[in-house]
């Protein structure tokens, strides 16, 4: 049984049609030069992008097994990379936001006066 997180990092639902569809047109055309060479060309490019997928997934399993049995094992350590892992694999939407830190906080920027009332300066004796 295939894990439908493994089906969702190794290929998209958009480059598996993309392959399919290469296939098809050249399995119901003429399958010309032309059509072969694009679909050489599609599968050696999703062969480059699966060969980097599968080298992070085996450093994550790496760095997973090295955490778990470390002698100094710390849960916590284990469970954040796993919610790491999570985050990863899941197609969902992220809980970042891809625009990053837009500065506005409450009502727009604002000094360090008109964020905190300053306190009152005195000198020491």
């Amino acid at each position: 049984m295939t894990s439908p997180t493994a089906l969702k990092i190794v290929m998209s639902e958009e480059e598996t049609n993309a392959i399919l569809t290469s296939a098809s047109d050249c399995a119901e055309g003429e399958c010309s030069i032309d059509d072969v060479t694009e679909l050489i060309h599609e599968l050696k490019g999703q062969q480059k992008v699966l060969t980097q997928r599968l080298e992070n997934i085996m450093n994550m399993v790496a760095h997973l097994q090295k955490v778990n049995t470390s002698e100094k094992r710390e849960t916590d350590e284990v469970r954040q990379y796993v919610r790491d892992l999570l985050r990863v694999f899941s197609s969902g939407k992220s809980g970042f936001s891809n625009m990053g830190y837009t500065g506005d906080v409450g009502d727009g920027p604002t000094t360090a006066y008109d964020a905190l009332p300053p306190k009152k300066w005195t000198a020491k004796k």
